[in-house]
């Protein structure tokens, strides 16, 4: 399959698409998640309806692109975003392309990927290809902050059994862990602030925390990595997705270290959240080792509050998560929750997803596990598939995220191949 004669329209529709600022706002009649996002679908299936595909918009929680007839199969994106954040080098919303490389909040998570996935079922169509099942190319709007979209869809349209979501990693992830996001609640006696606020959502590592009112022992300010800023305290990080914490650097992890100096409650805290003291970070199977970001904090009215991203083991329960929580003796809400997936790691999905990776790069790959939490999960059989190359740099929930230019090619012809591949024949 001849892919290159779609790359410049393909990189052009991403330049497009990343132009909506498409992280969550509030609602507006007939858009659930704001103007932008509203406004990113809109864009999506009009650019499917003019490649001559047929498309449904259910309600702006989500859209589909149609194509073929027969069993029901999904490639699962989503068109929301995390918020920007700050220190880009170039500006998020404009789709600027230097160095071989496309910037901007989306292109690779995961408008970039949803585009990639419409242009490679308009290369099929116009090869000839008709597929013996029916491909739904499914695009929500609210994955980063709940799901609602997934539920809209299931209400209104049919979700199939089987599939993939282009919003993770290659080679092929077999496993996911699963996701618990709650808010702690702590009453403060004698608080060392007036205010304590930071992070942007549950998902991404904290990257700035301020506080108010609060004294500053220069040397103590200086070992954790706090400083005054505009008659502030201000502790600085790196964001990063939750599912891999240890690729940031949490700035509230510097804040309440440096409280925990001076105050045993804070002491108590910091504990728990970065210490471990519930032992739950020891949590593991093949899957990996339990992972827990805690990213948001306000304090209001004499409490403070946390809210925190786990990640857990795929053979573990939820269940088996709170009873740890619940040790810590404070307060806390659920505020969501996906079960692991777990996969047959030898089934058809995957082992012919595994195969089209190594055929298109040459390299022979063992299926992996991640913390992240796709689509695929809001299947019976689904799979995350790319579109992160192993041994390249991560710039998802990151400034300056990117796509590089030759990676959009490599994704067309992958895409393409594993399309064809699933859609082509019928399971025996």
């Amino acid at each position: 399959m001849n892919t290159q004669r779609y790359f410049q329209d393909c990189v052009r529709s991403i330049g497009e698409i990343i132009k909506f600022d498409s992280s969550q706002a509030p609602a507006l009649p007939g858009m659930p998640f704001g103007k932008g996002a509203a406004d990113s679908l809109a864009y999506f299936l009009n650019l499917a309806k003019s490649m001559g595909f047929a498309v449904h918009n259910y309600d702006n929680y989500a859209g589909e692109v149609l194509f073929g007839e027969g069993e029901e199969f999904a490639i699962l994106c989503h068109l929301d975003v995390v918020p920007a954040g700050t220190g880009w080098t170039y500006p998020p919303f404009e789709g600027v392309i230097e160095n071989g490389r496309l910037y901007g909040r989306g292109t690779m998570d995961d408008k970039g990927p949803a585009i990639i996935c419409l242009y490679c079922l308009k290369a099929l169509k116009d090869a000839g290809f008709l597929p013996k099942k029916k491909i739904k190319l499914i695009v929500g709007c609210n994955e980063e902050n709940g799901w609602e979209c997934i539920a809209h869809y299931n209400r209104c349209a049919h979700m199939p059994e089987n599939g993939f979501s282009p919003d993770a990693d290659f080679p092929v992830i077999w496993a996911e862990k699963g996701i618990l996001q709650f808010s702690a609640e702590f009453p403060l006696q004698n608080a060392p602030f007036t205010a304590l606020y930071g992070g942007e959502r549950a998902n991404m590592v904290c990257e700035l925390v301020c506080a108010e009112g609060a004294a500053c022992d220069a040397a103590l300010a200086e070992q954790c990595g706090v400083r005054v800023e505009n008659g502030k305290l201000a502790a600085r990080g790196i964001s990063a997705h939750a599912s891999t914490p240890e690729q940031g650097d949490n700035a509230l992890k510097k804040m309440l270290r440096f409280f925990a100096a001076q105050n045993k409650q804070i002491a108590k805290i910091y504990d728990i959240f970065f210490a471990d003291s519930l032992g739950l970070c020891a949590l593991f199977d093949e899957t990996g080792a339990l992972t827990m970001s805690p990213n948001v904090a306000n304090f209001s009215d004499g409490v403070l509050t946390i809210t925190t991203d786990i990640r857990y083991p795929a053979t573990f329960s939820q269940e088996r998560i709170l009873q740890m929580l619940d040790k810590g003796g404070f307060s806390y809400k659920l505020l969501h929750c996906q079960k692991p997936l777990y996969n047959d790691r030898n089934g058809f999905l995957i082992s012919t997803l595994r195969k089209v990776y190594a055929a298109c790069t040459g390299k022979e790959a063992e299926p992996i596990a991640i913390g992240g939490g796709t689509y695929a999960r809001a299947l019976k059989n689904g799979a995350g598939f790319g579109p992160q190359f192993p041994d390249e740099p991560s710039t998802i929930h990151q400034k300056d995220e990117y796509i590089s230019l030759s990676n959009v090619q490599k994704l067309l012809d992958i895409y393409c191949a594993a399309i064809e591949a699933l859609t082509g024949e019928t399971k025996n």
